[in-house]
């Protein structure tokens, strides 16, 4: 939102100088003109096409509007300006211990990027904008991550993000400043709690492969049962796997001998 003044505040910006204004104002006007050519190198200034001049005159804003960018007259005795900057500014937040919502001591850094968006509001309205800007993103970013707890800080930094953003936004409106973009750099955990969480990670994989295991096992027994039940409605079926077997044996090349016998002949002998 930008910042907009009521018809009371631009009354009082531009109001009048009083008796004695009036006549400082034509008096400056008047040595301006007799020392023309000396006094124009006072009264004319220039400011960039990224930059914004606020006049005042005898302590009062003269317009509502900033001058520039390029050429703009003063009165050399009368008047004073001040130059906003309007480009985007970037700055680092220092990082924050901070106690989550679930009692965890993080620290935690940022970035934020803002621009002026009205010149008048950003001189008139508070001393220095940009300080100001830096230490209420260090507590917007302390209010916003003690509502959340660790899960959600290290999963949701878009949306802290996005909610800093709004703050922060909404905060310095009437400052003239918009905060356009807000960024969580890093999110740094004790010793002993990167160590817990990597333990309980491993633990969590030991299980789950532990579990894979048995299903696997639990297939492997299911499969050798079908194939038992097979082999038991044909007896040629198991002479058969013999045969591949002592195939299987044999391409390894090994010294190993194996002298299958008929089960016929060992139940005979189980018989006797």
């Amino acid at each position: 939102r930008r910042f907009r003044c009521s018809p009371l505040e631009a009354t009082e910006r531009t109001g009048s100088l009083g008796c004695i204004g009036w006549v400082l104002v034509i008096l400056s006007g008047l040595i301006t003109v007799l020392l023309f050519p000396f006094t124009i190198w006072f009264c004319l200034k220039i400011v960039q096409e990224y930059e914004r001049s606020v006049i005042f005159r005898l302590g009062r804003i003269t317009d509502r509007k900033a001058k520039g960018p390029g050429i703009f007259f003063i009165l050399p005795c009368t008047d004073s300006f001040v130059k906003v900057d309007l480009r985007t500014v970037s700055f680092d937040i220092p990082p924050q211990e901070i106690l989550t919502k679930d009692s965890v001591t993080v620290s935690v850094d940022g970035v934020v990027y803002f621009r002026v968006s009205d010149p008048i509001a950003s001189v008139a309205n508070v001393a220095n904008a940009d300080f100001s800007t830096r230490l209420l993103a260090q507590t917007t970013l302390r209010n916003v991550l003690g509502t959340k707890n660790l899960a959600e800080l290290l999963s949701d930094r878009e949306g802290i993000a996005h909610s800093m953003q709004s703050n922060l936004d909404e905060a310095t409106d009437n400052w003239g400043i918009k905060v356009e973009r807000v960024e969580i750099k890093d999110v740094k955990l004790p010793h002993q709690m990167q160590r817990a969480m990597a333990a309980e990670a491993e633990a969590t994989r030991e299980a789950r492969a532990k579990v894979i295991a048995a299903e696997g096992e639990m297939n492997a027994s299911r499969a050798l049962k079908e194939a038992s039940l097979v082999i038991a409605e044909s007896p040629s079926a198991l002479q058969l796997r013999y045969l591949q077997t002592l195939n299987t044996i044999a391409a390894e090349k090994n010294s190993t001998i194996i002298f299958p016998l008929p089960i016929d002949v060992m139940s005979h002998f189980m018989r006797n």
